[in-house]
């Protein structure tokens, strides 16, 4: 799989972790930044990562600051994102199956000890379609009203 993933300054200890699972799981990446501790604003990493994600060159995102609802907040500003906070596996996964999330937001001052478990499950998740679909057409259809 191909994952556009970013963060702002707070969140890059934990991108890197985060790359490393990638690459350990056999997936593609490419960095949106931050590339340093110096302070960047995140609105403009989460709107490039979700803007690729939308033009379809990455099949998913992982976004992360300090909290995660940043970035989470400025993600789903963009047309076709369905960015999902995860704090657990479950709440991973199920982003997924029921939202058809997108984008997965990351907060570096979370508790990380499912790192590992969150992000393979958003990877590997599948949406459950159904009556998730509807749900799902229902928030496009909000989407559509801006």
């Amino acid at each position: 799989m191909h994952i556009a993933i970013g963060c702002d300054h707070r969140g890059l200890a934990l991108k890197q972790r985060v790359i490393k699972l990638l690459i350990e799981a056999g997936h593609e990446y490419q960095d949106f930044g931050a590339f340093t501790e110096e302070r960047i604003d995140y609105p403009n990493i989460a709107e490039a990562v979700s803007r690729a994600v939308v033009a379809g060159e990455f099949e998913r995102g992982i976004l992360i600051c300090g909290t995660g609802i940043g970035m989470c907040m400025a993600a789903n500003k963009v047309k076709g994102i369905r960015a999902a906070m995860a704090f657990n596996e479950f709440t991973a996964c199920r982003g997924r199956q029921h939202n058809d999330a997108n984008i997965l937001c990351l907060g570096s001052e979370n508790d990380q000890s499912q790192l590992p478990e969150m992000v393979k499950a958003f990877l590997t998740c599948e949406f459950e379609g159904g009556r998730h679909t509807e749900r799902v057409e229902m928030l496009k259809k909000i989407e559509n009203k801006r």
